[in-house]
């Protein structure tokens, strides 16, 4: 083989970068700094991410893929060439690359992902749409003739996909995941305290106490930021269920977006999914209460998957095996493999 297979997640929150024999070997906040003034990459990845909020007006912190699609090419393509420095610096043995996309992206938006990747030496670009990926990477068996239900649930957008035979039968996707989360945690936080706080703090709330429902003891956590009112530094305790409270309209949001795409499943796979349950994949899927609020909503048992956040690389890592397979045929069905050549 002339080069190494690779997968990468363009994920909203994290770039993550597998190498077929290795495993994963980039996972790092998808952050870049820029200096204005020069053009020059300041930072990438965790460095990058430490800045948000602490630059001065010279430096752009920016995040390249918002919403689950590229947001800024530019930038996409430095971090794109920083990480895959790491895999070859060669430009004879150009690797081959598996990209996990979410399901709902038009056609324009799946082509920027092919562009960004193809133009920093990957030879043949092959797209998994993520509720795929995270199945796979949860270790389900979705080669059957059986439905299997997987949620996705990123940073910036939730996918739920229905699966057999390697293929999705009905999937949906909402630009409502952590980010938002962060977001409605920012907003209750200065409507209910007067308390202006940053991303950072909003994702350590959430990821401290936060619940989508209420839990049997109510925990408490400390925010830190500036009083609206003076501009001086101030703190405030807020409880788990107050957390809840700021995020419960999204979280709805997402439950209500589940239930539409179990209307559209044929009969014969809702039966699957009623017998197997539905899978949470993606970092939100740690978010205490969510199966149990989706258990009820849907009145079907719902776990979640081991190490839910690498679900998706994991099963795009796992399908570099197909990438033979695939013909050079852009944007058209490769029989019964879960993957789609587009360069």
């Amino acid at each position: 083989m002339a080069g190494t297979d690779i997968a990468i997640d363009l994920g909203s929150a994290n770039f993550r970068l597998y190498v077929d024999g290795k495993g994963v070997v980039v996972d790092e906040p998808n952050v870049i700094a820029v200096d204005e003034d020069s053009n020059r990459v300041v930072a990438v990845g965790r460095r990058a991410y430490k800045m948000l909020g602490r630059t001065s007006d010279r430096v752009r912190v920016v995040k390249p893929v918002t919403g689950g699609v590229i947001s800024d090419l530019t930038l996409m393509d430095a971090t794109l060439q920083h990480y895959l420095k790491k895999v070859t610096n060669s430009r004879v043995f150009m690797p081959r690359a598996v990209v996990a996309v979410p399901s709902g992206i038009t056609e324009v938006e799946r082509r920027a992902v092919v562009d960004a990747v193809a133009a920093n030496g990957i030879r043949k670009v092959c797209l998994i749409e993520a509720p795929v990926a995270a199945a796979i990477g949860a270790g389900l068996d979705i080669s059957r003739p059986h439905g299997s239900m997987v949620v996705t649930l990123g940073e910036g957008v939730s996918d739920i996909g229905v699966l057999s035979m390697n293929r999705l039968s009905v999937s949906g996707s909402i630009a409502v995941g952590g980010a938002v989360f962060n977001e409605d945690i920012i907003k209750y936080a200065r409507r209910k305290f007067d308390l202006i706080i940053g991303e950072q703090t909003a994702e350590a709330a959430k990821c401290a106490v936060g619940c989508a429902f209420p839990l049997k003891d109510i925990e408490k956590y400390e925010l830190r930021g500036r009083d609206e009112r003076n501009g001086l530094p101030a703190k405030v305790e807020v409880t788990s269920d107050e957390i809840g409270e700021a995020m419960l309209e999204s979280v709805v949001k997402v439950v209500h977006k589940i239930q539409s795409v179990l209307e559209e499943t044929p009969p014969e796979l809702t039966a699957d999914i009623g017998n197997a349950g539905i899978v949470l994949t993606g970092g939100g899927a740690k978010l205490r209460g969510l199966d149990t609020l989706i258990s009820k909503q849907t009145k079907m048992r719902v776990r979640i998957a081991e190490e839910p956040e690498d679900c998706v690389i994991l099963g795009a890592g796992r399908a570099v095996q197909w990438i033979d397979s695939v013909k050079m045929d852009a944007g058209k069905e490769n029989g019964n493999v879960p993957l789609t050549a587009y360069y």
